[in-house]
């Protein structure tokens, strides 16, 4: 019997395995930010182990209060921050030069296929996009990892998801995922990973690729997965050109992740995306999802677009056809935050920042704070926020908050009309 890509990422980094279903596991980087890290880097210093395994290989930044907004959150940067300069961690990315984290980290062609990632942040699922095991850990694990650079899973249950068909216009990966989560359920993929396969992914930039992985754990998956392709090669190929003579060569070792033929898998859902429409969430669970055509006229505070899920260039591309020339309701504020200095940067000499200005957003600079409810956008009690980050939990965004997740298409639309309303990118019913 053949293996699925997970299993072939595993068997390629297994240490040991301490008991039949416990793999202890070689990591190839560890990412960390100013939320989770400062708890791990403190305790490792309370331990007498302040040191790190390899100090190339962990990868940090400052996102998700950015800048500080109090003194709380100053000292969880300076934490950060001495630690980095401790141990000579030359890829920190302190403020001015920082983004989001699972948007910063692909960007600067920190993952690979085949690679094995761990990061205490829950999306970090999202760099399975390029054919790598990535997963969230708790402080205790990712002590370990800063350490030793080693982890434990359990062996790996797949689930495929097959897509098939045609998008129709004006339908986005985002609405694929959301479809995909109201389909399977917030706990379908629990402890499993999400393998994401057929022509229509096969069709889908990296960047939509990354949409659809970072949203597996809303599934309850451990992680979502792609295989690598040539346009995976085609996104690597500035951090590459110098492993390999061409990209024919590139992909053809990246070839070698990809699942076999007759690999086992736990469950396989088949899916033809050719009737999809752009959908929101409509509760407080990423699986409560209705057509943006049953939720028009829902009225809304607050637009924001950004976050891990939809805060590259790709998105700000998508929003900015949809506003261009028009204004955003009186009745609405809205907010861009760019998910990298790099995507701020190539939206500026695109002339979509002017754009998104132009319409009445705020336009802020790279952060998490607003999805998280901590800084940059927080929700009022009673106000509700069409955005296009990745959770909608009961206070997500502000205590008493509701937020509707949607596309960046979908949310420039809304902006427009000052309630849920379906971009004129979509023609459909």
């Amino acid at each position: 019997m053949g293996y699925t890509i997970a299993e072939k990422i595993f068997n390629a980094h297994r240490i040991d395995s301490p008991t039949q279903h416990i793999h202890v596991l070689r990591l190839d980087a560890v990412f960390c930010h100013e939320i989770t890290t400062p708890i791990a880097i403190l305790d490792l210093m309370k331990k007498g182990k302040d040191r790190v395994f390899d100090s190339s290989r962990i990868k940090v930044v400052i996102d998700h209060v950015s800048p500080a907004k109090d003194s709380k959150t100053a000292q969880q940067g300076k934490i950060l921050r001495e630690w980095a300069r401790r141990h000579g961690i030359k890829d920190f990315f302190d403020i001015g030069r920082n983004g989001v984290c699972h948007a910063i980290f692909p960007e600067k062609g920190f993952v690979r296929p085949g690679y094995t990632i761990i990061m205490g942040d829950s999306h970090t699922c999202t760099h399975g996009a390029f054919g790598a095991f990535a997963a969230g850990v708790g402080s205790t694990d990712l002590e370990v990892a800063i350490l030793k650079g080693v982890c434990a899973f359990r062996t790996p249950q797949t689930m495929k998801i097959r897509l098939t068909g045609q998008l129709p216009d004006g339908v986005f990966a985002k609405d694929v995922i959301l479809s995909i989560i109201s389909k399977i359920g917030v706990g379908g993929a629990t402890n499993m990973i999400i393998e994401f396969t057929g022509p229509v992914i096969a069709a889908m930039s990296m960047e939509s690729r990354m949409t659809l992985c970072n949203m597996a754990v809303e599934a309850g998956g451990t992680s979502g997965i792609c295989y690598p392709d040539m346009t995976t090669v085609e996104y690597l190929w500035p951090f590459i050109q110098g492993d390999y003579k061409d990209k024919k060569s590139a992909l053809e070792d990246y070839t070698r992740w990809i699942s076999d033929p007759d690999a086992r898998y736990e469950k396989i859902v088949d899916m033809d995306v050719s009737e999809l429409e752009p959908v929101a969430t409509f509760g407080y669970k990423p699986d409560q999802v209705k057509t943006v055509r049953e939720m028009s006229g829902t009225p809304v505070d607050q637009i924001y677009i950004g976050s891990c899920t939809n805060g590259r260039i790709e998105d700000l591309r998508v929003a900015a056809r949809v506003l261009r020339g028009k204004k955003i309701h009186d009745t609405v504020r809205a907010i861009l935050a760019p998910a990298t200095p790099g995507v701020y940067q190539a939206a500026l000499d695109e002339g979509l920042i002017k754009i998104f200005m132009d319409a009445g957003f705020c336009v802020t600079n790279p952060t998490c704070g607003a999805c998280l409810g901590m800084s940059n956008g927080v929700l009022a009690p009673g106000e509700t926020c069409a955005a296009t980050t990745n959770r909608n939990f009961q206070g997500r965004m502000g205590e008493g908050g509701m937020v509707h997740l949607m596309s960046p298409a979908t949310a420039a639309a809304t902006a427009i009309a000052g309630s849920i309303a379906n971009s004129e990118l979509y023609r459909g019913r």
